[in-house]
C-alpha cells in the first residue's frame, strides 16, 4: 500500500506517461477483483488516479481544440494553395509557386500539368524544390506560439498513411468480392476526427458507398447517422452539405427511411429550417420528402410541428424556395393524414392558401415565359391542399365561398390553369355548392 501511495504522490510531483498510470490503474483493479480482502485506500487510490486519467484527456482536448484554432489563425502565405492548410513540407515548383509536398504531388498523380495557381506547363519530371527558408519560417512561427513543429511533421506522416489506406479501401469497393471487408474497415473511419477531411478528397465518393448494398449497411451501423445529423450543424458549410447529401443517399432505400425517421433526423430537419440554418432549403426540402413517403415519418413529422415551421417559413421567405415548401405540404395530404389537415386549419393554411393562388392568378401577366410556369405550378399545387382540406373539413367553405364570392379565385383557375389545377378547383365549386 505505501508503494502504491508512493507512485501516485509521483503522479502529482512530475509528468507521468498515461501508459504508466493505466498500467498502475489495471493493478489496482485487478487487486480490487482478485483479492476479497482488498483495503478502501485500493479504492481510492484507484478513484484518484480515474480522475487524473479523466483531467489529463480534458487537457488533451482541450489542447487540441486550441491547436486547431492557433493553426486556422496562421498566416496565409504558410497555407498550401491547394490544402489550404499550414504547410509542413513546402516545395517549390519552376513557376515560383511554393506548395505543401503530399499536395501537389497528388496534384501531378491525377494527370495535371500545370502550376495549379500560374496555369504554367510543368514537365511531368518536374523537380519539386525544398523551400527551406519558408520551413524554417513557419518552424518558428509554431514555436512562437507554443506549438511543436516537429509534432506537426509527425502528424501529417500519420495522415498520409491514413490517407493512402482510406483510398485503397475505397478502390476495393468496386470489387464485390472485397466491398464488404472494405466496408466494415471504413466504419472504423467515422471514429476519426480528420474523417470528413479524407472523405472529401475522393471524388464521387458517396457513389461508391451508396450502392443498395453498402446503404443498408451504412444505415444500420449506430455510429453513422447520429454522426451525420451532428456535422449538419456543422459551421462548415461544405461539410453540413456533404452530410445532408449523403443522408439523402440513404434515404432512398425503404428499408433506411424507418431507421431515418426513427432516429429524430425529421425534428433536426425542420429544426434547422426554423432556425434559418445556411443550408439549402432546396435540399433540406428534398431529404424531408423523399424520408416522407414513409407514411409512418409523415405521423412523425407533424408530431413535430413541421406544419408550423413550414407555414412560417412560406411567409417569412419572400416567395423564396416556395415551390419546395408548399410540396413538403402537400405530401402531408397524400395519405389524407386527418392530422395534417387539422393541423392547416389550425394555423390558417386555408387563407394563406387562397392569398397566394389570388397573387399567382395575376403575378403571371406581362412576365416572361418561365414565371408563367412557376405560378401554374404554384397554383396547382396550393389548390391541390385546398382541396385535400375541405374533402375533410368544411369549417372552411364560408371562408373560400367569400372569396369566389369577390375575387373569382377559385374560378379562373377552373378556367386557365393546368389540367390538374383545372379538376381541384371544379371540384372545389362542387363542394361550395
Amino acid at each position: 500500500m505505501a508503494k502504491t501511495r508512493s507512485i501516485f504522490s509521483e503522479y502529482i510531483t512530475r509528468a507521468v506517461t498515461m501508459k504508466t498510470m493505466k498500467k498502475e490503474l489495471l493493478r489496482l483493479v485487478k487487486a480490487i477483483v482478485d483479492d476479497e480482502d482488498y483495503s478502501i485506500e485500493t479504492i481510492v487510490d484507484a478513484e484518484k488516479i480515474l480522475r487524473a486519467l479523466k483531467l489529463l484527456q480534458l487537457r488533451k482536448r482541450s489542447f487540441s481544440f486550441k491547436l486547431q484554432d492557433i493553426l486556422l489563425s496562421c498566416p496565409e502565405e504558410f497555407r498550401c494553395p491547394l490544402s489550404k492548410e499550414l504547410m509542413t513540407d513546402p516545395v517549390i515548383l519552376h513557376s515560383g509557386q511554393t506548395y505543401d509536398r503530399p499536395y501537389i504531388q497528388k496534384w501531378f498523380k491525377a494527370g495535371n500539368r500545370t502550376c495549379p495557381q500560374t496555369r504554367k506547363v510543368i514537365s511531368p519530371q518536374t523537380i519539386l524544390t525544398p523551400n527551406h527558408l519558408l520551413r524554417e519560417v513557419i518552424a518558428e512561427w509554431c514555436k512562437n506560439k507554443g506549438i511543436e513543429f516537429s509534432a506537426l511533421v509527425k502528424k501529417e506522416e500519420i495522415m498520409k498513411s491514413n490517407r493512402d489506406n482510406f483510398h485503397l479501401l475505397f478502390e476495393k469497393m468496386s470489387s464485390f468480392a472485397e466491398q464488404l471487408e472494405a466496408a466494415k474497415e471504413l466504419r472504423l473511419f467515422t471514429k476519426m476526427p480528420s474523417f470528413h477531411a479524407l472523405f472529401g478528397e475522393i471524388v464521387d465518393a458517396i457513389p461508391h458507398l451508396l450502392n443498395p448494398l453498402n446503404k443498408k449497411l451504412l444505415a444500420e451501423n449506430p455510429v453513422v447517422i447520429p454522426l451525420l445529423m451532428k456535422e449538419l450543424r456543422s459551421e462548415n458549410i461544405e461539410t453540413s452539405n456533404i452530410a445532408l447529401a449523403t443522408l439523402f443517399n440513404l434515404s432512398v432505400l425503404d428499408s433506411n427511411k424507418q431507421l431515418l425517421g426513427e432516429s429524430g433526423l425529421l425534428k433536426l430537419m425542420f429544426d434547422l429550417l426554423e432556425e434559418g440554418h445556411p443550408l439549402a432549403v432546396k435540399d433540406v426540402a428534398s431529404l424531408i420528402l423523399s424520408l416522407c413517403a414513409n407514411k409512418d415519418n409523415v405521423d412523425i413529422a407533424i408530431g413535430d410541428g413541421a406544419i408550423r415551421v413550414i407555414l412560417k417559413k412560406i411567409k417569412t421567405q419572400s416567395r423564396a424556395n416556395l415551390d419546395e415548401l408548399l410540396s413538403v405540404l402537400a405530401i402531408f395530404l397524400a395519405g389524407t393524414n386527418l392530422n395534417a389537415i387539422d393541423d392547416l386549419v389550425k394555423q390558417h393554411a386555408v387563407r394563406l392558401l387562397l392569398e397566394f393562388m389570388w397573387e399567382f392568378n395575376y403575378m403571371s401577366k406581362d412576365k416572361p415565359v418561365i414565371w408563367e410556369s412557376n405560378c401554374q405550378r404554384y397554383k396547382e399545387t396550393c389548390i391541390s391542399i385546398l382541396h385535400g382540406i375541405l374533402m375533410f373539413d368544411r369549417t372552411k367553405c364560408m371562408l373560400v365561398s367569400e372569396e369566389e364570392h369577390t375575387c373569382k379565385t377559385i374560378s379562373k383557375i377552373a378556367e386557365n390553369g393546368t389540367p390538374m389545377a383545372k379538376r381541384k378547383a371544379i371540384a372545389i365549386k362542387e363542394i361550395l355548392k
